[in-house]
């Protein structure tokens, strides 16, 4: 397959596609004698592989003189932007700019590398200045376009995307992108000619399929989605964000066991991004599998240490298996991040109380319960485990009176599941359990003490019939 074919089939990462469209513009007959046109003709098949430090070491085999054009400099910008190093690829093409201040290759580098650094606004002026340079400049107005549908600037981008099928009807990227605009607006009636006709011109292409389908599942025509779906994956069994799709939309449709294969298909495609497990975890805690739930909620935590419903999933699998120091740093943690969950707390301190010392988390006890607004169940449980931990059990003949009276029986389910950690704590079973089986009582399963209380239930076999 030829580099124009390559490009011509699928969409991809705007960096390489440039990479790609500089490497196949004009370049003569690939021979070993021709060495400049054969070290850029393995360069591209090393980048298609996503092989870029070798790609990149290739420059160095490019004699000094041929190394120094701008073409080739723009090029190596390109690829080392594609790798991250972001200030070695600016340096280059900055360089260039200043030289040839016209030279739309080097400003398209560095529009792009303002977009991946986040400044929108800067690649957007870029871009318009390639613009103002060549008009009809294709790559930078689909790129303009498509920075319009990220602000959200929905008619601009459909005018950049109209004005790329002014020039070529059939250009993938524009039809696309006005499906995308038309969707974006909710003129289902309008985008839909632009994806189907997509379709109808690129059959092979993944992620025209893959767009349909994500057209499709917005207008709730779910099988016609799935279809779709199905039909990019066997196009591109690789593609980690149509596996994705297709497992949110199967779990949508309530294909659980479904939606977790393909979930686990993403995580093997690519397992250092970190949705997929966000989706597996609880999938596999529901399909009864909490080893392999914890493993993912651990991963998903380690990739996403900001992600705090990793750390609760974390912290309830660790109190699952009793291991009350990691469940009290997982759940500290979680608290830490989210401030206003004021439960994650309770839970650390509970745990931490479990590791011997029931006196340990007073002052944290103390200093979160200042935090809870006063006078709310919350508050007032605080103030139970707080007094547990002088061993003075005087307010809890008071809390169970207002747990009584509590009608809000999501709030009443989570507190019935604290009572019985505390009856736990002071070593009272019989108590406990009669806790643990009125929040089962309850069946308020969206909570997360419900998992935990379900595994409590369940090794301690006093679960009701």
């Amino acid at each position: 397959m030829t580099i124009i074919e390559f490009v011509n089939k699928k969409i991809i990462f705007l960096p390489l596609l440039f990479i790609l469209i500089l490497l196949a513009a004009n370049a003569p007959a690939q021979t070993e004698e021709n060495n400049i046109e054969f070290v850029m003709s393995r360069i591209a098949e090393l980048l298609l592989a996503s092989n870029y430090d070798e790609a990149i070491n290739l420059f160095d085999t490019i004699t000094p003189s041929e190394r120094n054009s701008s073409r080739i400099k723009l090029i190596e910008a390109s690829v080392l932007s594609s790798m991250g190093r972001q200030a070695e690829a600016r340096t280059i093409a900055q360089a260039v700019s200043n030289t040839e201040p016209n030279n739309t290759h080097a400003l398209f580098v560095l529009a792009t590398i303002e977009g991946i650094e986040g400044r929108t606004r800067q690649e957007q002026q870029i871009l318009e200045q390639i613009i103002n340079i060549e008009p009809e400049n294709v790559t930078a107005l689909l790129a303009l376009g498509n920075l319009n549908l990220r602000n959200r600037a929905i008619r601009q981008a459909a005018a950049n995307f109209h004005r790329v099928l002014s020039l070529n009807p059939d250009n993938p990227q524009a039809l696309l992108g006005m499906g995308r605009a038309f969707r974006m607006n909710r003129e289902f009636e309008d985008a839909e000619p632009f994806f189907n006709r997509v379709v109808e011109l690129y059959p092979e292409m993944a992620e025209a399929r893959a767009e349909r389908a994500r057209f499709n599942r917005g207008r709730n025509f779910m099988f016609l989605a799935l279809e779709d779906f199905e039909e990019a994956k066997r196009l591109d069994p690789n593609d980690y964000w149509i596996a994705v799709d297709t497992g949110t939309l199967l779990v949508e449709m309530n294909r659980r066991s479904q939606a977790l294969e393909e979930f686990n298909r993403a995580i093997r495609i690519d397992p250092d991004i970190f949705l997929a497990y966000a989706y597996s975890a609880p999938l596999k805690d529901e399909a009864g599998d909490p080893d392999a739930a914890m493993r993912d909620y651990a991963t998903l935590a380690r990739l996403r240490p900001d992600y705090y419903f990793a750390l609760e999933g974390v912290g309830l699998h660790q109190m699952r298996l009793e291991n009350w120091a990691e469940a009290r740093d997982a759940f500290a943690e979680a608290y830490r991040q989210a401030p206003e969950e004021h439960l994650y707390a309770l839970l650390a301190a509970i745990a931490w109380m479990r590791m011997g010392d029931i006196t340990a988390p007073r002052t944290f006890l103390f200093q979160v319960q200042s935090r809870v607004a006063r006078d709310t169940l919350e508050w007032h449980m605080f103030r139970l485990f707080h007094d547990l931990t002088s061993r003075n059990f005087a307010s809890e003949t008071d809390l169970l009176l207002r747990l009584d009276r509590e009608e809000d029986e999501i709030l009443k389910a989570r507190m019935h599941f604290y009572m019985g950690k505390y009856y736990d704590v002071r070593g009272n079973t019989n108590g406990a359990n009669r806790q643990y089986i009125t929040v089962y009582e309850l069946n308020q399963r969206a909570i997360p003490e419900w998992r935990l209380n379900d595994w409590i239930l369940d090794k301690r076999g006093i679960r009701p019939f």
